[in-house]
């Protein structure tokens, strides 16, 4: 279960703090002649390692801990590591144009025309940043198997000394078999077909009774279709529904619920887990519409659940989505990841810029005063 504040490994200068599937090492002093090796920090099953060298280059090593999990399994990562600069703190202004905040970067930044870097046996796509206010290389490994502490290096031709910043954002982890096969990842996806539910005898019985609608005693009327249920069910597991069948309300004289704002698919993956039997790969499907359900019918289990893995899921690519729908189901965990997310990792400054000024059209003004907060916050504590 990943936890949704930000998680630090160790002490001082070694210390590695942790959301989502985002590291971050923050080096305050490394000499022109230095090793340093972080401390561990997990992400994923495994506890990890940053350590780095200064020769000709600046080496940079990303490796599992040593243990029976890393010999036995080993993981198969895919994963964008940066290192920059933190000798001037990079500076954003708002602006408040037609009563829309507008957010841009100080600075020019350009591209070095992508270039391909031969380590070890495999190529990888290194980009080089830079801008008025920090400087940043950018290396994307697309597939790596990592066992030990020499399985992956990244020499950066770099003059960094003094105070600078790594950082790994996980894209996925899979999990290598001993004996060879197909790997998996830890992390749940539309590929995967697991069960939350713990499946005992108890859980194939409901899962007939769902199914094949044995005595069902209620018609759900969704979107596009209608699906049979029972109104004992439903009542023990949420407390608007046995509102609704308890109280002389329309829903208990006719037998009938309309949920005009679930598709049949999105309902049958509610009742599955309201009956215990719903599989990942339809959670994960459908796991938006089963918060805005969670939400509306006090399923406080499936609202944390849905936050979690909401959070598991939180990447550069979809945080100002997680952010608004954090906002509006008042997810504060993932509120808050959301943010530490942007602002204390920095990953605002990889959201184009055209994605930024969409969000803030359409965000909420306290949620915009929120972010402007979190920012101020940050720059006064670097």
């Amino acid at each position: 279960m990943v936890k949704t504040e930000s998680k630090v490994g160790g002490m001082g200068d070694n210390r590695v703090e942790t959301v989502a599937r985002l590291a971050q090492w923050r080096i305050d002093n490394f000499g022109p002649s230095s090793y340093k090796k972080s401390d561990p920090f997990k992400v994923g099953i495994w506890n990890w390692y940053f350590s780095i060298v200064r020769n000709k280059f600046l080496y940079i090593h990303l490796f599992p801990e040593p243990s029976s999990l890393s010999k036995d399994f080993p993981p198969f990562a895919r994963f964008v590591l940066r290192v920059s600069n933190a000798g001037s703190s990079r500076t954003f202004h708002f602006l408040v144009n037609a009563g829309r905040f507008v957010l841009y970067e100080i600075g020019e930044i350009g591209f070095v025309p992508d270039s391909v870097t031969a380590i070890g046996n495999a190529s990888y796509r290194m980009i080089c940043l830079f801008c008025s206010t920090f400087i940043s290389f950018l290396l994307v490994v697309q597939e790596k198997l990592l066992r030990t502490h020499d399985d992956f290096v990244w020499p950066v031709d770099t003059t960094f000394v003094g105070r600078f910043i790594i950082d790994v954002e996980f894209l996925d982890l899979k999990i290598c078999p001993p004996n060879g096969g197909l790997t998996n990842s830890v992390w749940p996806s539309e590929g995967n077909s697991h069960s939350i539910a713990f499946q005992n005898g108890s859980m194939c019985i409901l899962s007939r009774m769902i199914e094949e609608a044995i005595h069902a005693d209620l018609t759900i009327i969704t979107a596009d279709g209608t699906v049979k249920a029972h109104k004992a069910v439903l009542s023990a597991s949420s407390p608007v529904f046995q509102s609704m069948f308890h109280h002389n309300l329309k829903e208990k004289e006719s037998s009938t619920i309309h949920i005009q704002d679930m598709s049949l698919e999105s309902c049958k993956a509610l009742l599955s887990y309201i009956y215990g039997t719903i599989k990942q790969e339809d959670f994960w499907k459908h796991r938006l519409a089963l918060l805005g359900a969670a939400n509306k019918y006090d399923l406080g289990s499936l609202k944390d659940i849905c936050e979690e893995s909401l959070m598991e899921d939180l990447h550069s690519g979809n945080v100002l989505e997680m952010l608004s729908e954090a906002w509006f189901y008042q997810l504060h965990k993932l509120k808050k990841g959301c943010l530490e997310f942007l602002f204390k990792f920095g990953k605002v400054h990889d959201i184009r810029k055209d994605e930024m000024n969409n969000f803030f059209q359409h965000a909420d003004r306290e949620l915009m005063l929120e972010m402007f907060q979190e920012m101020l916050s940050i720059s006064i504590t670097v």
